[in-house]
């Protein structure tokens, strides 16, 4: 039985994760944390895995936190970036027998469409990204956008791939989007989602359109379970399910 403590437990993730977890088998909560919280009781409860989802002003500190007492973490925190991730490679050096897996998106879904996206990236001329959250969101664009960018930029790149093409010259609002690794991102805030993106990837004549919609804050929980039982058996630090799933 995997011991697992949840960092942001009252959360709309969190508590949908702990109710996940405590239907499950193998796993059971040990530890709810949240505002105020002193996480010594992760520690004190025998937690061998924290689950982190605590607002990014605070996540990486509490994933420090978790390394230094020699606490697997899984980070669904959105918006953890490269520098973050950084700072725990550059720590885990020093626990080399933690693991850390950075989760941009627990939906099995949504990162089979991060895959294709991926795969079908370098057959296009063009590829941009749209991303449709709640406006409750705190970030734009998504982890999951950030990181489906970053994915069709190196396999573009690996491809040899001409620079996408794009005319604009004049756009003072900013309509063409943010540029993450050099691909169009555009993010959506309207309630009704909960979390959606489609790639859009076009070459004369044809488009492709790849898309994904979660409605339930459910449909992430198969990834999260799987995110818990895999990091302990994997040191260093991991970005996305992807490695888990072994894609």
């Amino acid at each position: 039985m995997t011991r697992v403590a949840v960092i942001g437990a009252n959360g709309r993730m969190g508590s949908t994760s702990v109710q996940a977890i405590e239907d499950s088998a193998d796993l059971e909560v040990v530890a709810r944390i949240d505002v105020g919280d002193d996480l010594a009781a992760i520690t004190e409860a025998g937690a061998h895995v924290a689950l982190v989802f605590s607002t990014p002003d605070v996540a990486l500190d509490h994933v420090r936190w978790c390394v230094e007492h020699g606490i697997h973490a899984v980070v669904g925190t959105s918006g953890f970036d490269d520098a973050r991730v950084a700072s725990v490679r550059e720590l885990g050096a020093e626990h080399p027998g933690i693991g850390v897996l950075v989760v941009p998106n627990f939906s099995i879904g949504a990162v089979l469409m991060m895959k294709f996206a991926e795969v079908a990236a370098p057959f296009f001329e063009s590829v941009e990204v749209i991303e449709m959250h709640h406006p409750d969101k705190v970030d734009a664009p998504s982890g999951t956008a950030t990181r489906t960018a970053e994915l069709i930029a190196a396999a573009r790149e690996a491809a040899g791939s001409a620079p996408l093409p794009d005319a604009t010259t004049d756009d003072p609002d900013g309509a063409r989007g943010a540029k993450v690794a050099g691909v169009p991102v555009h993010a959506v805030r309207a309630r009704g989602f909960i979390a959606s993106q489609e790639v859009v990837l076009g070459d004369t004549g044809e488009i492709l359109s790849l898309r994904h919609d979660s409605s339930t804050r459910e449909s992430f929980m198969p990834g999260v379970l799987t995110a818990l039982r895999w990091v302990s058996e994997h040191p260093g630090v991991t970005v996305g399910l992807d490695v888990a799933l072994d894609l």
